[in-house]
């Protein structure tokens, strides 16, 4: 599958969805900086989904309607973020493709899968 990590992505992610093959593109070694709405329009026109930690991303889907190919928004407290990397290699390889285009919040041992409305 295809990824662009944000800022925000711990690059423990992103190296670990590189070794399991997945092409993963990170905005920090692409255009550190740059701004959410830029970066959800790059990953959309670049058919990737958008890894972040940052809680903007959902406002930009669901208040005000922009499209996504899909946002995984990573939401695990600083005690277990160990386990980050691993959930999340683990939850694209059972989901796959049924992640395109939905919003999906993981959690430690959670997750929440969301189809937002169509633009």
């Amino acid at each position: 599958m295809r990824f662009l990590a944000d800022e925000s992505c711990d690059f423990t992610i992103v190296r670990a969805l590189r070794a399991a093959g997945h092409n993963v593109l990170a905005v920090a070694e692409l255009a550190p900086s740059a701004g959410d709405s830029d970066i959800l329009r790059l990953a959309l026109a670049e058919q990737r989904i958008l890894l972040a930690e940052d809680k903007d991303f959902g406002q930009f889907v669901f208040a005000h309607g922009q499209h996504a190919h899909g946002v995984l928004f990573l939401r695990y407290p600083r005690s277990v973020r160990g386990i980050i990397a691993n959930d999340v290699v683990r939850l694209v390889a059972e989901q796959g493709d049924r992640l395109l285009g939905c919003f999906v919040v993981i959690r430690p041992g959670r997750v929440r899968i969301t189809r937002p409305p169509s633009p």
